[in-house]
C-alpha cells in the first residue's frame, strides 16, 4: 500500500448530487482523500438503479460512489434538515444537482450556506445551468448528446445521428466538476475565498466538443476528414481501425495491403488530394481489408509502423496482455455483489494499493450512525432523528453485507 498522503485529506465534502455528473466529481474528490458525505433520499440515489440492479447498487453506483459515506435523509423534515445545516457549516464543500430552484426552496442555497459558512466553496449541478430559458428543463444525458450537436458529429455510416452508448456526458461533466473543485479548493486554501459555481451537462458536452465547434464555423459548416484514410473497416474475422495521416503511411499502407494504383495515384499525393478522395479512399479499403484476419493485418501493418488497432469488446480490452502487464485494472470484491473490474483512475495509485475503504461503495445509509456521532449528535438524539424518521437508519441490505 502507498504511503503517500493524499491531496484532499482533512477536506470536508457535502454531496447531495445524484445519478453521474455529480457523484462521479465527488467520488475523484473521495479518492485523492476528501471525506464525502453523501446525503441520499429514504429511497437512495436515483443513480443505484440504472441497469442491472443487485441489492440497492447497480454498476454506476458502485463506480461513482466509491470512497464516500452515505446517510438517508428525509430533506421535508426540518429535524433532517438541521442535520444537513449543521454538515454544511463545517464542509469546505457543498455541492448539489437538483432542478434550478429547488435547493432554494429547501432553505439550502448558496446564500442560506454562506450564512453560515463563509467561505464554502458551493457547486450547483444541472442541466442546462442556474439561469436562461432552459434552465428548468428536465433532460438526461442522452438529451444534451442530441441538444449539443454531438450526435451529429458522431453519425454511423449511413448517416444517422448516433447517440453514445454510455453515459457520456455525465461522466465528462464530473470530470469537469471535479477540475473546477479543486481549483476553487486551491483558492479556498491559498485566499481563504469561497466560490458559487453553476456547472452544466450542456456546457460540458460544448466544451469537450469545443475543437469540433471552432471546425463547424472555420468551414463554414462542413468539416472535412481530419485526414485521409482513417476510419472502421470490416476484416475477415472482425474489424480494424486504420490510422495514416502522414504521406510514407499511406503509401505503405496501400502497398502493403496490394493496391498499388492507389499508392501511386498522382490526384492522392498530397494531403488536400487525399481529402478530396475520400470516396475513391475508402472503396479501396473496404474492397481490400476483408481478404485477411484482423491479426494478420495488424501482425503486418505495425511492423511497417502503419497505425491500426483491433477493434476490442469489453472482453478482450480486460484480458489483454498489456493491460495485465502494465496494471490498468484491478478486480476488487465488492460485498453484497461481485468482483467487479476498477479500472484505475489516471494519477491515481491502483486499487490493490490503495486504502480498501476507497474501493467500497456504501449502502444506502450505512454510515449514519458514525455520521451524526461526527457531527456532535448523541446516542438519544440519534435515536430520537430514527424514530422521527428525519434520518433512515441503515436499510437491511447494508446490514447483511457487513
Amino acid at each position: 500500500m502507498t504511503s503517500q498522503r493524499k491531496a484532499f485529506e482533512g477536506i470536508v465534502v457535502l454531496d447531495l448530487t445524484q445519478g453521474v455528473a455529480g457523484p462521479h466529481s465527488t467520488m475523484l474528490l473521495a479518492q485523492h482523500g476528501a471525506d464525502v458525505v453523501k446525503i441520499e433520499p429514504p429511497e437512495g440515489d436515483w443513480g443505484r438503479g440504472l441497469g442491472e440492479i443487485q441489492g440497492d447498487h447497480c454498476a454506476h453506483s458502485i463506480a461513482f460512489n466509491r470512497g464516500k459515506r452515505s446517510i438517508a435523509i428525509d430533506l421535508k423534515s426540518p429535524s433532517g434538515l438541521a442535520v444537513v445545516r449543521k454538515i454544511a457549516a463545517k464542509a469546505n464543500i457543498v455541492i448539489e444537482s437538483f432542478r434550478p430552484g429547488v435547493i432554494k426552496r429547501l432553505g439550502l442555497g448558496y446564500d442560506d450556506i454562506k450564512a453560515i459558512n463563509r467561505n464554502v466553496i458551493y457547486a450547483s449541478v444541472s442541466g442546462f445551468g442556474q439561469t436562461g430559458p432552459n434552465n428548468k428543463r428536465p433532460t438526461v444525458d442522452g438529451l444534451i448528446q442530441a441538444f449539443s450537436g454531438m450526435m451529429v458529429m458522431n453519425r454511423t455510416a449511413e448517416g444517422w445521428p448516433h447517440r453514445q452508448g454510455m453515459i457520456a456526458v455525465d461522466v465528462t461533466t464530473g470530470l469537469y466538476v471535479f477540475n473546477a473543485l479543486s481549483a476553487a479548493l486551491m483558492r479556498q486554501l491559498r485566499f481563504n475565498e469561497g466560490s458559487h459555481l453553476d456547472l452544466s451537462l450542456m456546457q460540458a458536452a460544448a466544451a469537450w466538443q469545443g475543437a469540433k465547434l471552432m471546425e463547424y464555423v472555420w468551414s463554414n459548416g462542413t468539416p472535412p476528414p481530419l485526414y485521409m484514410p482513417a476510419g472502421t473497416f470490416k476484416t475477415a474475422d472482425g474489424h480494424i481501425v486504420l490510422s495514416a495521416m502522414r504521406p510514407h503511411h499511406f503509401r505503405k499502407l496501400f502497398e502493403l495491403v496490394g493496391r498499388q494504383d492507389i499508392a501511386d495515384d498522382p490526384t492522392l499525393q498530397t494531403h488536400e488530394d487525399r481529402i478530396r478522395g475520400t470516396a475513391k479512399i475508402m472503396k479501396a479499403l473496404n474492397e481490400s481489408m476483408p481478404a485477411k484476419k484482423t491479426e494478420e493485418w495488424i501482425e503486418l501493418l505495425q511492423a511497417q509502423e502503419v497505425f491500426c488497432e483491433r477493434v476490442n469488446n469489453y472482453a478482450d480490452y480486460l484480458e489483454h496482455p498489456h493491460v495485465k502487464a502494465v496494471g490498468a485494472v484491478d478486480w476488487v470484491e465488492q460485498p453484497g455483489t461481485k468482483r467487479l473490474p476498477f479500472a484505475q483512475i489516471p494519477g491515481l495509485p491502483p486499487a490493490r494499493e490503495t486504502d480498501p475503504r476507497l474501493n467500497y461503495a456504501p449502502h444506502v445509509s450505512e454510515n449514519c450512525v458514525e455520521i451524526l456521532g461526527d457531527f456532535g449528535y448523541a446516542q438519544g438524539d440519534i435515536d430520537s432523528l430514527f424514530q422521527s424518521k428525519a434520518v433512515f437508519p441503515p436499510a437491511p441490505v447494508a446490514k447483511a453485507a457487513e
